[in-house]
């Protein structure tokens, strides 16, 4: 969703300030211009400044609050696969948005490496080791999107472990886009 029309918030709300991260409370009252409403966040310009929201808060844009992601599809059939499990993660990774750029972190090449692992002694349980970079070293929304990518991998019903490490070698570059996220960001 992008908006010309300002949005009144209608409730206090925190926010990120992007690209530094810090935590500001954005007033009610205050007209807000959504910029994009994707993989559950939504990215908004308050005086000036651009931020972050998460779904948890859409309600103070006057939108739905997203409910969590659906487990698995259907009901699972059949016991959980590392296979399995490591498709799903990887769907929720794409569900994972940087803020400013309107493509998920997969398709940006944020995704360096990706482990699944079964946890020794829990039936059907996994842990994730995510290792990911940022576009740049010095943007704030790092442990933004850090808790974004644990907070969803964690919202998968088999998965009871989630680490993610912010990784800079190699360091990002346009080369890592996939065509796809070329394509929308008009670079082909």
């Amino acid at each position: 969703m992008h908006s010309n029309e300002p949005v009144t918030l209608t409730r206090d709300c925190e926010a990120s300030m992007i690209p530094v991260g810090t935590r500001v409370t954005l007033q009610a009252g205050e007209q807000a211009f959504i910029t994009q409403s994707l993989g559950g966040s939504h990215t908004v310009i308050v005086n000036g400044n651009m931020f972050r929201i998460e779904g948890k808060d859409a309600d103070a844009l006057g939108m739905e609050v997203v409910a969590k992601p659906a487990q698995f599809g259907t009901a699972p059939v059949g016991p959980m696969t590392q296979e399995r499990v490591e498709k799903e993660v990887w769907n929720q990774l794409r569900m994972c948005y940087d803020p400013e750029i309107p493509v998920n972190i997969v398709d940006l090449g944020l995704v360096y490496d990706c482990k699944i692992e079964p946890i020794v002694g829990a039936s059907e349980s996994f842990r994730v080791d995510v290792k990911m970079t940022l576009t740049a070293p010095g943007c704030g929304m790092g442990p933004t999107l850090q808790a974004d990518v644990q907070n969803k991998l964690l919202s998968l019903e088999a998965v009871d472990d989630v680490n993610v490490d912010l990784v800079w070698e190699p360091q990002w570059n346009q080369g890592m886009l996939t065509e796809a996220a070329k394509l929308q960001l008009g670079l082909m």
